[in-house]
């Protein structure tokens, strides 16, 4: 089993280097050179999709529900062995903070495959819909479902093992096969499930094929390749509308999970303290990389300035810290691209007449690695730019609002509706806020919907399709009506 610093492809069942040689994964939090991954060219990705397609077409993959089953448990079982490694792989490349990889970032997501590896056996494939005599013909009717068949999966950097596994987990049930392109910046975290999956699975060669590669736009390959039938993306809308547009060349089924600027509201009758806490707290894990964070915090107008205060209070207690450190919320952002794009929206925020409450730059006394301040903006209105675009680090906005139907205004403002967030002293209004918003997820006095069984997924520009629960299963599925003449 490769204990190396050096990360191979999973092509066709085999571990192999990739024809553009290698390319070098880095530390976000140190800026070390931690090894290499395989160097995936179109060469490679071709080969990757002839195997899958091979796979689905050639193997009973697809029909034998009892061995995918158990091949997911599987795969389960042996990233659970490998657990300790893992954690500290995700905490070097990620930048993840350890005490999240408890949950979202690795320990959750592995024990997920578990819950669709029960999907599979319990899922009704077959649905008998009795006899009818349409048209005067009796016939005996029945709906099967159906693996969809090559999938094409894109995948980020931020969350990706949850987001890998999110994709790998429902398409794998279902009876699809898989080739899977992580981002440039995550790789080794893609090429362990290619190693696990190749010597602790019995997964057959070309049911899963893992192409990492320093090139943002190799996965462009899987949206215009006629042997790729479904494309599942997640990433930022921008990257989204290329992804649809180009598979529309072949009108191949899309699955969009992409970008959010989540409202977190806190009604006049919430525990302020609390709420804005709260707030801060959850927008600045993870340095803030996360798409349905809640970045905009909407208060009751007459308490905005106590409002900034706790919030800001908050933000500079928790700080910046070393990501192995179990006491760390906000870690590094995962690149200097990206803590450059991070700035950018700072610069802007103070031009369009913003200030900061807290925050709005590097920490001092840290000179290596991809840092920034978390940070508070006040003073803008929503229709400003750093109010309305997803800026993808530590940073967040508090609004202004002037009671429940404007805070919900405010919140629906926006071409997002991934997630929000409301929090209330009376929970029946809380709720009645909550259905009011137009997006995906939303969380109700700190409830957490984040779970195999819950569909994740946004209304608007936030995406297309749910991933995870029942529904996300079926969005690798299609739908088969025969008919039997009587």
């Amino acid at each position: 089993m490769s204990r190396t610093t050096d990360r191979l492809l999973l092509l066709d069942g085999r571990l192999v280097p990739g024809t553009g040689g290698a390319f070098e994964t880095i530390n976000p939090a140190t800026e070390e050179v931690l090894g290499t991954a395989a160097d995936a060219t179109a060469a490679d990705m071709d080969r990757a999709i002839g195997a899958a397609r091979r796979a689905f077409d050639e193997t009973a993959w697809s029909t034998d529900h009892a061995f995918r089953a158990r091949c997911l448990n599987q795969l389960r079982d042996g990233l659970k062995r490998r657990a300790d490694e893992l954690r500290d792989l995700t905490i070097r490349e990620v930048g993840a903070p350890r005490f999240l990889t408890f949950g979202a970032q690795l320990d959750a997501p592995v024990d997920d495959l578990g819950w669709f590896a029960g999907l599979v056996e319990s899922y009704e494939w077959e649905r008998d819909l009795g006899r009818a005599e349409p048209m005067g013909m009796a016939s005996h009717r029945r709906v099967r479902r159906e693996a969809a068949g090559v999938v094409g999966a894109v995948t980020p950097w931020n969350f990706p093992h949850q987001i890998n596994l999110a994709k790998l987990g429902p398409a794998l049930a279902a009876g699809n096969t898989v080739v899977l392109k992580p981002a440039p910046d995550t790789p080794w975290c893609a090429a362990v499930l290619g190693e696990v999956i190749a010597e602790e699975t019995d997964i057959p060669a070309g049911v899963v094929n893992v192409v990492t590669s320093s090139d943002h736009g190799l996965g462009a390959q899987l949206t215009r390749d006629p042997r790729v039938d479904l494309v599942s993306f997640t990433g930022s809308t921008a990257t989204g509308r290329e992804v649809m547009a180009s598979a529309a060349g072949t009108l191949k089924r899309v699955f969009l999970e992409l970008g959010g600027k989540s409202a977190f509201i806190v009604l006049d009758d919430a525990d302020l303290r609390a709420a804005c806490s709260y707030a801060a707290f959850s927008g600045v894990a993870h340095a803030g990389q996360g798409c349905a964070i809640t970045t905009r915090i909407l208060v009751p107008r007459e308490r905005y300035a106590e409002a900034a205060e706790i919030t800001a209070g908050t933000l500079a207690k928790l700080g910046v810290g070393d990501p192995q450190d179990d006491r760390t919320i906000c870690g590094p952002v995962i690149s200097a691209k990206q803590r450059e794009r991070i700035e950018g929206y700072l610069e802007l925020a103070v031009e369009e007449g913003g200030a900061f409450a807290c925050g709005g730059g590097r920490p001092e006394g840290r000179d290596k690695g991809f840092w920034i301040e978390p940070t508070l903006i006040t003073g803008l209105p929503n229709e400003a730019r750093a109010a309305r675009e997803e800026i993808f680090g530590p940073v967040l906005v508090l609004l202004p609002h002037d009671g429940d139907d404007d805070a919900v205004r405010v919140a629906n403002d926006s071409p997002y509706g991934l997630s929000g967030a409301v929090h209330g002293g009376d929970v029946e209004r809380a709720r009645t806020v909550a259905r009011r918003l137009r997006t995906g997820t939303v969380s109700v006095n700190g409830g957490v919907w984040y779970s195999a069984d819950v569909p994740f997924g946004g209304y608007k520009q936030s995406g297309i399709g749910r991933e995870m629960g029942v529904a996300g299963f079926e969005e690798y599925l299609e739908t088969k009506a025969i008919a039997e003449g009587l």
